[in-house]
């Protein structure tokens, strides 16, 4: 179910909503449920923040370049562990966890984020041109391998 809810927005207000909007493809009406939706999840979820990415809006950690779908992916590699998710990261264990938090959340997102990944490190070079890839070891393990990629 949906409701109609009506605000006045000043005319700059108006303007930059319809310019965004453009950018995004999308109606003001459509812009704003959106921006909506984001706030509240903002407000929800501590350290979470949307931004533009190559890939449209996705919700990352705040104050660093990892999109939560990243961080899931690297805690994955090891097992859920947030202390060596942490640790592989040089964070604080809370932003790992802020991360999982929402990824627990909205797991239809974070999945649909990660499919996309698995895409190939070559489709993901046509999105993020900078992005490279790198090898880490395993401390645990000599033979086993973290293929990580990143957007820079």
């Amino acid at each position: 179910m949906s409701h109609v809810v009506s605000m006045r927005l000043r005319d700059d207000q108006m303007e930059r909503l319809r310019r965004l909007a453009r950018r995004l493809g999308r109606t003001p009406s459509e812009t704003s449920a959106l921006l909506l939706e984001e706030s509240l999840r903002e407000a929800e979820f501590a350290s979470i923040e949307f931004r533009d990415s190559p890939a449209g809006r996705q919700a990352y950690v705040t104050g660093s370049g990892l999109a939560v779908w990243e961080v899931v992916m690297v805690a994955r590699s090891y097992n859920g562990d947030v202390a060596r998710t942490a640790a592989h990261l040089v964070w604080l264990p809370v932003k790992v966890r802020a991360a999982l938090n929402y990824a627990e959340a909205f797991p239809e997102e974070i999945e649909a984020a990660l499919e996309d990944n698995n895409q190939g490190f070559e489709a993901l070079k046509r999105m993020l041109p900078n992005a490279e890839l790198f090898e880490v070891k395993d401390a645990d393990n000599d033979d086993a391998n973290l293929m990580t990629a990143v957007g820079r």
